[in-house]
Parts: structure tokens; sequence; C-alpha cells
């Protein structure tokens, strides 16, 4: 079972951001803050051609790619039609401004 892990806090994570982290499993995982505070993690790599998510834009729930400008939902990690595919998403927790991810 995976365990939660300290990764930082949420003030570390610029808002409409991101902060990348890595896993030796999972490699490269992006950080989002969003204009709300809500923060997600999904693996920094577009399922379209492997771009750097962490570089993107993001907008409510979502981040663009850089390089192609697929729409990823940051909440599943899902791609917004109608282009196709997705990007593992990660659980993430904040108490008391600190932010957990779960890998």
């Amino acid at each position: 079972m995976s365990e939660w892990k300290r990764i930082c806090t949420v003030s570390d994570v610029p808002v409409l951001g991101s902060r990348v982290v890595h896993s030796e499993d999972e490699g490269r995982i992006a950080l989002f803050r969003n204009s709300a505070d809500q923060i997600f993690a999904v693996r920094d790599r577009c399922p379209h051609k492997g771009g750097p998510l962490s570089q993107g834009l993001v907008h409510g729930t979502t981040v663009t790619c850089p390089l192609h400008s697929w729409k990823i939902q940051l909440d599943d990690g899902q791609v917004v039609p109608p282009d196709v595919g997705c990007v593992k998403p990660f659980p993430v927790k904040v108490e008391n401004g600190e932010v957990f991810l779960q890998i």
C-alpha cells in the first residue's frame, strides 16, 4: 500500500503554475495549483508527444500542454475531447497548508 509523503507547502507551488517532484518509481510528477488554491498531481508527460505538462498553462482544473495545446483534466488525468488519452493522476491532500502526495 502506498503511503502519503509530505512534498511541500501550498505556497511552494505557484498560483496557476507547477512544481515538479521526482519519484524513483514514477519518474517526474507535476504538482499544479489553480486560482482556487486546489492542488493536483499528474505524471509530467503529455500522452500525445511526451511534452512537459509542468510547463503548460493552468486554467480551472485543466492544464494545456505547451507543445501542441492538448488539454488535460487535472483531477482525473483525462484528455479533453476531441483529443483522446490520459495521464496518470496521483492522490493529493492538503493539511494545514502542507501538500501530501500518495505514490
